[in-house]
């Protein structure tokens, strides 16, 4: 049984992609960095924990047994792209010492038998997010594994480690059936951290074909859904916001909710796409900061999951693992639909909290990034760094993508290009000449073979107000609205040049925070009381958040008195800088101009510095009292 593909809006990759300017150093640092020192062979840490004698010992272990796989697939992209002869070797080495140690059953995992994820362990009652009390990370690893075989595979084929995939495939499906165990047993959050399987499991169907994979994703979105816990695609169909499903887990929340959109890919399934479009727009439009990382922990009971709707603090941040289930997400719906919108919340995430967890060296990255707060790198063993390194690998194929009928598309602004195999023009090369995302400016040089006929689409970002375009600088080819493509058709030629002007004005947002205190009368109707509410500032130019340092050398936060003026009275470009130097200065009434910069660059990418991206403003008229 082939992959039903005629249900998805398939894109196949361009031949090859060459990013520059702020993503392409940071594929760089990310390949010479994390890539090609965390993990160098079996003997790595992050390897060695597989050693047959130390898993049969081991009734800790945690989440670690992940980075495997995160690194398999990270390393795999990179290693294609690059064709780094060292990160080859050493992405095959790790990958044959992987099934050499895989046991007969399937089991490539770092517990000890009586730990692993075919026994049950026993419940956990009265915890909140219903973990067994043993482990809960053996479903985890395997899902990753599966992910990080089968990227290796794809770029360096080898019959080995497709079989591998299967293998632990194979296993999960007689655990889940003859075992007679539910998939929601074995991990935490009411089992989000198992159902993530969801995802690997309909992998191994497109990679093989074969249905009982597709049937084990099903299987494993039946039991989600049966536990009144989590109930998956239940609680999604009803509209239930992201933070009300299951312990609202952003990370492992958004990971299901990539598996579900593939299980829509491969059945066609309206349900499922309809269940992932509910809880995606209520990310969008209640859990992402402004920089466009998913963000929580704020008065709650873990410090990673989704906040309330409506609640605003700017002490919230964002853990990179759930960045990097956001980007893949987007990913999926992009590849699915088509829509600018999935784009635009790649290239913002990227732009921003990505890049801003990020160490310019490619080897450190913070776990969590506040908006308002201090920039800490986080320590060798944390999840966040091989998710970071993932997230970053997955840029280059998303940036340019070519439909079946052979049209293009740009779907990531910035300095690069990409080379397309294309049916009647031969091989077509779009460049990007630009400074973005400091600069709207956007020349696109066409380059092919053959002249030919067809479509290439240019993304117009959201906030671009007034865009233009212009072919061969003398025609106003398609229309240029914000948050679409731009679409031109034509017979284009060697030497065409699509210009691209993107307005980039200074834009300042207000969010209001507002507590109440809740009770109860005494003839039992609700009483509600605010009782503090505070305003604040922040600032975007084009697609950057732009944030300060320490003010005056020392200050973690001020509080600022606008002017009654237009905003370019009080926010402007610092004068005589331009591109990646360029500031913001920010004047406010009785103090000397605030210096903004980059979010992702402020404190200088270095640990320990301060970033303050919302400013609280002066009060001003009381809010009228609460109905």
């Amino acid at each position: 049984m082939k992959p039903d593909m005629d249900n998805a809006m398939a894109s196949p990759s361009p031949v090859e992609v060459r990013l520059g300017g702020l993503l392409g150093e940071a594929l760089a640092a990310n390949r010479s960095g994390r890539l090609s020192h965390f993990i160098v062979d079996e003997t790595s840490p992050a390897i060695a924990i597989f050693d047959p004698e130390l898993a049969a010992k081991n009734q800790e272990g945690d989440w670690y047994g992940e980075h495997a796989g995160k690194w398999l697939y990270a390393a795999a992209k990179a290693a294609a792209r690059s064709q780094d002869p060292a990160l080859i070797a050493n992405l095959r080495r790790v990958a044959d010492y992987l099934v050499s140690v895989q046991e007969d059953d399937g089991y490539l995992g770092t517990y000890a038998p009586d730990h692993r994820f075919m026994r049950k362990q026993p419940p956990k009652p009265g915890t909140w997010d219903g973990a067994p009390s043993v482990r809960t990370w053996d479903i985890w690893t395997h899902s990753y594994l599966i992910l990080g075989l089968l990227e290796t595979h794809r770029h360096f084929p080898k019959p080995e480690y497709l079989q591998a995939a299967r293998k632990i495939g194979d296993l999960c499906w007689h655990t889940l059936t003859e075992g007679g165990i539910n998939i929601t047993e074995l991990g935490n959050h009411h089992g989000m951290s198992a159902t993530v399987l969801m995802d690997p499991a309909t992998e191994l169907y497109f990679a093989t074909g074969e249905a009982r994979y597709l049937e084990l994703a099903q299987l494993v979105l039946r039991q989600a859904d049966d536990n009144p816990d989590l109930a998956l695609l239940k609680r999604a169909l009803a509209g239930a916001d992201a933070s009300e499903i299951a312990t609202g887990k952003a990370y492992q929340l958004a990971w299901n909710l990539v598996g579900l959109a593939k299980l829509h890919k491969a059945t066609g399934t309206a349900a499922y796409r309809e269940a992932v479009d509910h809880v995606w727009e209520s990310i969008r439009s209640q859990h992402l900061t402004l920089g466009g990382g998913p963000w929580g922990g704020v008065a709650h009971r873990s410090r990673e999951v989704f906040n309330p709707a409506g609640v605003f603090s700017t002490h919230g941040y964002v853990e990179t693992c759930s960045i990097l289930a956001w980007v893949q997400l987007n990913r999926e719906l992009l590849a699915l639909s088509g829509e600018a919108k999935y784009a635009e919340e790649v290239e913002r995430t990227a732009y921003n909290d990505l890049l801003g967890a990020m160490a310019p060296d490619g080897n450190d990255w913070c776990y969590y990034s506040f908006a308002n707060g201090r920039r800490v790198h986080t320590t060798y063993w944390r999840c966040c760094k091989s998710s970071g390194a993932m997230a970053i690998e997955e840029l280059p194929a998303l940036a340019y993508t070519q439909s079946l009928a052979g049209d293009l598309m740009v779907n990531l602004l910035g300095p690069g290009e990409a080379a397309f195999d294309h049916p009647q023009a031969g091989k077509v090369i779009l460049k990007q000449a630009t400074a973005y995302p400091f600069d709207g400016s956007i020349g696109l040089q066409v380059s092919c073979e053959h002249p030919a006929r067809f479509a290439i689409s240019i993304r117009i970002p959201q906030w671009a107000e007034d865009a233009t375009v212009a072919l061969n600088d003398d025609s106003a080819p398609a229309q240029a609205e914000p948050g679409t493509y731009a679409v031109i058709e034509r017979e284009w030629r060697s030497g065409d040049v699509v210009s691209l002007e993107l307005p980039m004005p200074p834009v300042a947002h207000r969010q209001v925070q507002q507590n109440t205190q809740e009770s109860r009368a005494p003839d039992g109707s609700p009483v509600r009381q605010q009782v503090m509410h505070y305003q604040y500032l922040a600032v975007t130019r084009g697609p950057l958040v732009y944030a300060s340092d320490l003010i005056d050398g020392f200050k973690t936060e001020e509080t600022l008195r606008l002017a009654d003026a237009p905003i370019d009275d009080w926010l402007h470009p610092a004068p005589g800088e331009s591109g990646e130097d360029a500031a913001l200065h920010l004047h406010s009434l009785g103090r000397p101009p605030l210096t903004l910069v980059p979010y992702y660059r402020a404190g200088g990418r270095n640990h320990g510095a301060w970033r303050l991206t919302w400013f609280s403003l002066a009060p001003g008229p009381a809010p009228p009292p609460p109905e």
